[in-house]
């Protein structure tokens, strides 16, 4: 590899892509020791209620059984940090899917057959399942997910609204959306000498080791647990999943080793969703198009189980100038499964709905979409006040309209056809906050010259390896390919969860750190390395305690362009683009990859993905791939992804900033935007699906 390898931004290759394109990248449930016992889940057939019979002598008599698990004859946990993982311990069915037995037997196919020869009795009681703006169980939390407050507000934004001469007031519904990556959730868990081993497929193999050390009551020095390939999370891996503590109690229980991979029809009750939202945003703006007023209000939905609370209202508190605002959550807890975190959990729920009524509040005033962004450019952060650390959002803005050609958009809605198509384009706005959290890492000078890395960082397939390793060899003044890079495994460093776009930012500065004072040793060092070489470890709890006097956010502006069938409906995008201010870029290979995937999850949310809740089953009906629509590589033909140069001095040794959820974040207003361009019709119920259209179009 030449020298170029060493620049920042270099597009370096990633590490492990060969070991996963040939097939001998090992995933969870790819690690089968012999004696190894298949688990099958029994799942509640009911919304709420209690089992009041569990009869399993039918399935004991198929043929491979071993044995059937129960909250009769399972071990005793002895404390869950997350309820969801409080599995076969009671008579309790919170909602429809929670798991009343589990079936082990000697194959996959004998495990399944007894699942299906369980009989289980329950006595029901009513549900509700269903969220309504006026639900009778609304209340204000104290905060929303990742400790934002439920309620802020400056000023009085209903009598600015009120006063206002230009006003925005509108409803957006966004359905569940599910987590559906490539590899479900899985676990392999075998006893040996008193040591728990566990490969799972997780986004944090230390918050999991640290899970089933509390639930089984053993010392942490007694687990390991191996997250080495993850084949995608998007949030639903981010925290420990029931998978993990009934293989680790199945194996404890027969002394065996246990496999357990979830069929995909039980993760929407297993693994989390992004709850549904209603919100409602109010805009209050001059005839110059300067806001005055900003009331964003989300009703949402948790589960009995715990409380979780989507965050839809922060982005309003950190995107535009006003000197009234209002944003608020409230909540009901339903019976349906826990939702929990998916790709940009908040702002890409938020973010659709403040971006629709900003391009809503620029068609009042006639003016151009970009341009009424740009009149509204804070100074600070709104509801902080603290300066951001950098704030490019213009920028972006303008080279992404430059890129795009969207000086040549006639702002007159439906007035571009091509035959049968309606044409239209439409932008909008991102924003991701700056996160980090306190890692460690140790960094090694082997005799022979090469240099090696350990950290327990995660890679659910952003190239982590990569990136770590470009971190150390710039720090160490040697190619990439001469650093050996060690991760996913909780024996080495503590490294923290793989979520929130903190990976890189946490783990490369352990990294950076632990090379820094490498690099150090070896300059004070004479002669040759002994035979074991220099190793130092280094964490960064000292540096991530401290609070930013900055707010420190990734910004980025959706350009989108679709073609609606003016007689099925049908919305094709032809053109996404994206343009990102996310700091340094370390990887542009791997950065420009995640950048388009977040865009295509975006494309998916605004016009294919949403689940139904059945409200007499109380079950999601969309339950597999066949029904649950993910975006394929037909429906984006043409999608770009690019960045500015931006140096940030105030985020971490490197200068960056995470990429992965930003692409996600504006894309489907983006593209919703674009549709009411094309159609002259608004609709503000994603996905924006045919027959939603078709009432609308000529």
């Amino acid at each position: 590899m030449s020298d170029s390898s060493r620049a920042p931004g270099a597009p370096v290759v990633r590490r492990e892509g060969r070991d996963k394109v040939t097939g001998t990248a090992r995933y969870a449930a790819e690690h089968t020791a012999p004696g190894c016992l298949y688990g099958w889940i029994v799942p509640a057939t009911v919304a709420s209620g209690r089992l009041t019979a569990i009869r399993t002598a039918d399935a004991l008599a198929v043929p491979g059984v071993h044995t059937v698990l129960t909250h009769d004859n399972a071990p005793r946990l002895e404390e869950a940090d997350d309820p969801i993982l409080a599995v076969l311990q009671d008579d309790r069915v919170p909602h429809r899917g929670w798991p009343v037995a589990l079936v082990l037997a000697e194959s996959p196919e004998a495990a399944r057959a007894g699942a299906s020869a369980v009989h289980v009795e329950y006595a029901t009681t009513g549900h509700d399942v269903v969220l309504t703006g006026d639900h009778p169980g609304l209340y204000t939390p104290e905060e929303a997910n990742g400790g934002h407050p439920g309620l802020r507000e400056r000023g009085d934004a209903m009598r600015a609204f009120d006063a206002a001469p230009v006003r925005i007031d509108a409803v957006y519904t966004l359905r569940p959306l599910h987590n559906h990556p490539m590899e479900p959730h899985a676990s392999t868990a075998r006893w040996a000498d008193g040591h728990l081993t566990v490969h799972d497929s997780s986004q944090g193999s230390t918050a999991v080791r640290n899970s089933l050390a509390k639930a089984l009551g053993i010392d942490r020095g007694s687990i390991t647990v191996i997250s080495e390939h993850v084949g995608g999370g998007f949030g639903s891996k981010g925290t420990p999943r029931p998978q993990a503590v009934l293989a680790a109690m199945s194996a404890l229980h027969t002394g065996l080793p246990v496999k357990l991979a979830l069929e995909r029809r039980c993760m929407a009750a297993l693994v989390g969703h992004r709850a549904p939202t209603l919100q409602r945003v109010r805009l209050g703006a001059d005839r110059d198009g300067v806001l005055n007023s900003v009331s964003h209000e989300i009703v949402t939905q948790t589960s009995r189980i715990k409380e979780f609370v989507e965050q839809a209202a922060v982005p309003a508190r950190v995107m535009y100038a006003s000197p009234h605002s209002r944003t608020e959550h409230r909540v009901a807890a339903l019976d349906v499964p826990s939702p929990s975190w998916m790709r940009a959990p908040g702002e890409a729920s938020g973010m659709y709905a403040l971006e629709s009524a900003m391009d809503e509040l620029a068609s009042a005033l006639g003016i151009d979409p970009v341009e009424l962004r740009l009149r509204n450019e804070p100074s600070a952060e709104p509801d902080s006040g603290r300066p951001f650390s950098s704030r490019n959002l213009t920028a972006c803005l303008t080279e992404g309209a430059r890129r795009f050609g969207w000086s040549r958009r006639d702002p007159q809605p439906a007035s571009r056809e091509e035959g049968p198509w309606l044409l239209g384009t439409g932008v909008a706005s991102a924003t991701y906050p700056v996160l980090v959290a306190t890692s460690s890492a140790s960094a090694r000078a082997v005799p022979d010259g090469s240099y090696r890395i350990g950290v327990n960082a995660t890679d659910i397939g952003t190239g982590a390896r990569t990136v770590l390793a470009q971190i150390a060899a710039s720090v160490l003044d040697t190619p990439p390919e001469n650093v050996r890079v060690d991760i996913g495994s909780s024996d080495l460093p503590t490294g923290s969860v793989a979520g929130g776009s903190s990976g890189t930012a946490s783990w490369g500065w352990a990294v950076h750190k632990a090379a820094t004072a490498l690099a150090h040793r070896i300059a004070a060092h004479t002669g040759q390395l002994p035979p074991e070489g220099i190793t130092v470890t280094a964490d960064t709890g000292e540096e991530t305690a401290q609070e930013s006097p900055y707010a420190r956010h990734a910004f980025g502006a959706h350009f989108a362009e679709v073609a609606v069938d003016s007689l099925t409906g049908e919305v094709r995008v032809r053109r996404l683009l994206g343009v990102y201010a996310a700091g340094r870029i370390l990887n542009s290979r791997t950065a420009r990859s995640q950048f388009i995937g977040g865009m295509v999850m975006g494309l998916g949310m605004a016009l294919t993905e949403s689940s139904t809740m059945d409200p007499v089953f109380g079950d999601f009906t969309e339950s597999d791939l066949a029904s649950y629509h993910v975006p394929s590589c037909a429906d984006v033909p043409d999608i770009q992804a690019h960045w500015i140069d931006e140096d940030d001095p105030h985020l971490n040794p490197m200068g960056s900033k995470g990429i992965g959820e930003i692409g996600i974040v504006g894309t489907a207003a983006a593209i919703g935007n674009a549709v009411r361009h094309a159609t002259g019709a608004r609709l503000r119920e994603l996905p924006l699906t045919p027959d939603k259209l078709l009432p609308y179009l000529p």
